[in-house]
């Protein structure tokens, strides 16, 4: 892909420092990974070394062009697809194998679905049994993206996924064949629908009692009404923005609605590109992959006030390379990166907004002008970040081109620059104290809210909580504590229904917080919430020794987390035992996943 290029820039010298320290902290471990990688390399393309019957299997059902490609030195190219047609996100994807096989077959090329991965939806689980598999899933895709790539046939693969655990759990898998080259394609999100304001202000009076089911329900619909990503800047949303500024997209290609023609003509790029990786330009994933590239993700995610299921995920994610990212990386980083998005929950606009403010071209220009990216990376583009600066357009021909766009923001209320930076920090903070470790994401968080020093109400799940409330018994100032809420001791869920009544009680002047070994992810806003507490109460963590009424100091701006009790006192108590899992909806399947995972803070990995 041509490129007209842009000048050096001086990078920040935080962004440099931490980047040096995780590249010292990583040494051994990426020597490890890469020594394997090099040799596979080394071994050269598998497909020449399989058996006859082998390799008649593998082409069996194609076609005569396949089969003599196959056959041949054509580029085989497997693709890993999270379609299903429940999600809305991956519903776009049913059409993307055949789109794929047409711009393989003219590149020469030949193209399979190599396999499926799950992709659960947690909209739908929100609250519900299967949303305590959602965590776990994201290692189940890796598994999965590991056995759709062990036929060992491949030159290259396309990676299809948009949502929460679908993305990481694929890059995780495809890390382990770093020895091809991968390409991740989003489908892009719905148009917009029902302003996530309103569908927020609606929510908190359904949690009142002001509206009935019906109109809630009419009200969801008219929010998530179409094919596509779901158009609040959650994780799924988070994802796209990291797999371009991680350079594994196409440039300008995580926010195009579906089902469009810029669409499927950046769908059929995607196949050009990869066939080109794995020829002229050879370019493994394990040689475009670093630590500068997470480090960039790190600052894309703060940047944008992303998800924070990403504090697990990224920490996932490097892992599988050889590098080790720990959460005073991201607080460190945050200290020093501004906010330059309002996307909801962070603002009123949704990822459409952004988009058309200029997206992820203008947001990438702005970090680069300012030393908060490094530049000096591959990407699937080419070399250099820099190339991500261009939006792609079609001509009047319907031709493909990409165009260099000027850091300009058309749309200030959603994107700024950085002299114009919504904050000065990106508002993600590590929280520490004799309760444990824990992130917390402030940028929705209004200055006022965030120290709240109040008693302590525990709670071992949402659902008691939720009953506190409608029982009128929360009218106070007070500090929730969920605990019995981490990987452990129950894959540790999304608590999102805790959101409206918590939102419900600070707007009636109260001061509340969260306090929870579970996630909140990028559907978290207004109220502050320390999520993630490691050590979790079901692995001894001081969350299992609090008791109603005790008096707890949530400070998000010293970075405090703690109860004002003596250690002594602390010491003294007896932990509360943690609930046994109730079973059902295949919760009984994954014991040996919350026997086996690794804590928060380590990514909440089995691997």
């Amino acid at each position: 892909m041509a490129f007209a290029g842009h000048g050096e820039r001086a990078l920040h010298p935080v962004v440099s420092e931490v980047t040096e320290r995780i590249r010292q902290r990583s040494h051994a471990g990426r020597q490890a990974y890469l020594a394997q990688i090099e040799a596979a390399i080394a071994a050269g393309p598998a497909r020449p070394r399989l058996g006859c019957a082998n390799l008649a299997h593998a082409f069996a059902a194609c076609d005569d062009a396949g089969k003599a490609g196959l056959r041949g030195d054509a580029v085989s190219i497997g693709i890993v697809t999270a379609y299903n047609d429940m999600l809305s996100a991956h519903q776009p994807l049913e059409r993307f194998p055949a789109l794929i096989r047409v711009a393989a077959q003219e590149a020469g090329a030949v193209a399979q679905v190599a396999g499926g991965v799950p992709a659960m939806c947690d909209g739908i689980t929100q609250g519900e049994p299967g949303m305590e598999l959602s965590l776990f899933s994201r290692d189940v895709i890796a598994l999965s993206t590991a056995v759709a790539l062990s036929h060992n046939s491949f030159d290259a693969a396309l990676c299809l996924g948009v949502c929460d655990k679908i993305v990481p759990g694929l890059l995780i898998g495809a890390s382990r064949f770093g020895h091809l080259p991968f390409l991740f394609v989003p489908a892009g999100p719905m148009p917009s629908g029902l302003s996530n304001t309103e569908k927020s202000r609606l929510r908190q009076l359904a949690a009142e009692g002001k509206l009935d089911r019906a109109g809630l329900l009419d009200a969801e619909a008219k929010a998530y009404h179409a094919p596509g990503t779901c158009t609040f800047y959650g994780t799924a949303n988070s994802n796209q923005m990291l797999m371009e500024i991680m350079g594994l997209h196409l440039p300008g290609a995580s926010f195009v609605n579906p089902n469009t023609p810029l669409r499927d003509a950046l769908t059929q790029a995607a196949v050009q590109r990869v066939v080109a990786l794995a020829g002229a330009e050879a370019l493994p994933l394990a040689h475009l992959l670093d630590e500068r590239s997470y480090v960039n993700a790190i600052i894309g995610l703060l940047a944008t006030g992303g998800s924070t299921n990403h504090t697990l995920h990224l920490l996932a994610m490097a892992a599988a390379i050889g590098i080790t990212l720990t959460w005073q990386d991201f607080s460190d980083l945050s200290a020093v990166v501004p906010l330059l998005a309002r996307i909801y929950p962070n603002g009123t606009a949704d990822v459409n907004a952004f988009q058309a403010a200029g997206g992820m071209p203008v947001l990438i220009g702005f970090l680069l002008d300012a030393g908060l990216l490094h530049d000096d990376v591959q990407t699937v583009a080419g070399p250099g970040l820099a190339r991500y600066r261009q939006r792609p357009l079609l001509d009047a021909a319907g031709k493909l081109a990409w165009h260099d766009m000027a850091a300009i923001s058309l749309d200030r209320d959603v994107l700024r620059p950085v002299a114009e930076a919504f904050a000065a920090d990106g508002g993600l903070k590590l929280l520490d104290g004799n309760l444990g470790r824990a992130v917390i994401k402030v940028s929705a968080v209004k200055p006022q809210h965030r120290l709240v020093e109040a008693s302590a109400r525990i709670f071992e799940d949402q659902a008691e909580f939720q009953a506190a409330f409608a029982r009128g018994e929360l009218e106070q100032d007070f500090i929730a504590v969920v605990r019995f809420q981490g990987p452990q001791a129950n894959g540790m869920p999304e608590l999102h229904k805790l959101t409206p009544p918590l939102g419900v009680l600070q707007d009636r002047g109260y001061h509340v917080a969260l306090v929870t070994d579970g996630r909140m992810s990028g559907a978290s806003g207004k109220v502050p919430a320390a999520i993630h507490v490691t050590p979790e109460a079901a692995a001894g963590g001081m969350l299992a020794r609090l008791r109603d009424g005790d008096r707890l100091r949530l400070d998000a701006e010293t970075g405090r987390l703690e109860v004002l009790l003596s250690d002594a006192e602390l010491a003294s108590r007896q932990p509360a035992a943690c609930p046994p899992s109730p079973g059902g909806s295949g919760r009984e399947l994954f014991g040996l996943f919350r026997r086996s995972v690794g804590s928060a803070e380590v990514g909440a990995s089995i691997f």
